[in-house]
């Protein structure tokens, strides 16, 4: 359907300007909105005059209109400050689902309707499609290396129906072929990486803003202090980097991994072995679930889950409890599902919903075992 009015978030990167580009070219009336979502915390190291710059002149290069909305108080109490609740309590949140759910597909479709649009739409790497049942669906890109249905998988019926992803059919090399064929100065422009608010800076070093340092030790499963740890907020499962750890006697000279959190006892454990068995597990309990249906497709049914972007589809049952969350029992173990990040479910490319990790059955170390030191 040509000839609607199509408000479209623009970032200020290759990808919102290409799909600003690609509605025009269909011939609908399209008008770009700049969201700022991050208030300047001092460290000047934020991007966002940059982006808003770009997206004036993408705009400006288009001929279309540019409007501007500030969601940083927004942002700051529905996303930023559940980002820091999780951390101190020893979880890993994934703060771009949350931006997602609670300012572009809330407050931003929120300010759409407010502008009399008929549709919104976004630079993201998803499609959306009419079931036979009539129900919205939300899939995966073509392009599966820049596939973000993940991030999006809190999304309903609502904002499906209002919602369009021009670039969902595309591969990235085409959508840069696109930019610099049409003069768009973000042609080249590196895309973002990381958290939104980090930016290029050290992850522990813009935490510690906010939750200060608060030593503890690092021990082996078995109770062995190896070391100290400058606060285990500012570690997840799995990670390897920043343990400085050397070598210890009687151990072998291979990499250290985190593979368990106490917050109470501010004890992180760590052990040798990128699959060793405190990362492993076989099941997961979440929270309550969202479907993008609206609904499970029934109390216990097979599919493939995600538990961290970008992870190959992994076979799993999945069971509905009375209380809205659900049980997951996975065919092959799973490394390093870290409490806190998002569980998400598909039927091929159709991504069903998810739920917030809440435990795993992998074992958890006991600090009451402590013993010797050794260095």
């Amino acid at each position: 359907m040509t000839g609607t009015r199509i408000i479209v978030g623009i970032s200020g990167g290759v990808d919102s300007s290409v799909a600003a580009l690609l509605l025009q070219q269909a011939g609908h009336e399209v008008t770009g909105v700049f969201m700022s979502n991050w208030a300047d915390d001092g460290s000047g190291e934020c991007r966002a005059e940059d982006d808003r710059r770009d997206a004036v002149a993408v705009c400006g290069q288009l001929g279309i209109p540019i409007r501007f909305r500030d969601f940083s108080r927004e942002y700051w109490h529905e996303v930023f400050q559940h980002f820091l609740d999780e951390y101190a309590a020893g979880r890993t949140p994934n703060p771009d689902v949350a931006c997602n759910r609670e300012i572009k597909f809330k407050h931003f479709l929120d300010a759409a309707h407010a502008l009399g649009a008929d549709a919104i739409a976004t630079g993201h790497y998803a499609r959306v499609a009419r079931g036979a049942d009539g129900r919205f669906q939300l899939l995966r890109a073509l392009d599966r290396s820049k596939d973000q249905s993940y991030f999006l998988h809190q999304l309903g019926q609502a904002q499906l129906a209002f919602t369009r992803f021009p670039l969902g059919e595309l591969h990235k090399d085409a959508v840069r072929r696109l930019a610099a064929a049409r003069g768009l100065g973000t042609a080249t422009k590196r895309d973002s990486t990381g958290i939104c608010f980090i930016g290029e800076r050290d992850f522990r070093v813009f935490l510690a803003r906010y939750l200060p340092s608060q030593p503890g030790d690092i021990r082996t499963p078995d109770g062995v202090r190896l070391g100290a740890h400058p606060g285990v907020c500012y570690f997840t499962l799995g990670q390897r980097e920043g343990l400085n750890i050397g070598g210890v006697r009687g151990r072998p000279q291979a990499p250290w991994f985190v593979v368990g959190k106490d917050v109470e006892r501010n004890v992180l454990y760590v052990d040798q072995g990128h699959d060793s068995p405190w990362l492993l597990s076989r099941s997961l309990r979440t929270g309550v679930a969202h479907w993008v249906a609206g609904a499970a497709p029934s109390r216990r049914f097979s599919c493939t889950a995600q538990t961290r972007y970008r992870q190959p589809d992994q076979a799993c049952e999945v069971e509905v409890q009375d209380d809205g969350t659900l049980t997951v029992r996975f065919t092959q173990p799973q490394r390093a599902v870290t409490p806190g990040q998002a569980l998400v479910l598909y039927a091929g490319d159709n991504c069903l919903g998810g739920a917030v990790i809440a435990s795993t059955d992998a074992p958890a170390p006991d600090a009451s075992r402590a013993v010797t030191s050794q260095g």
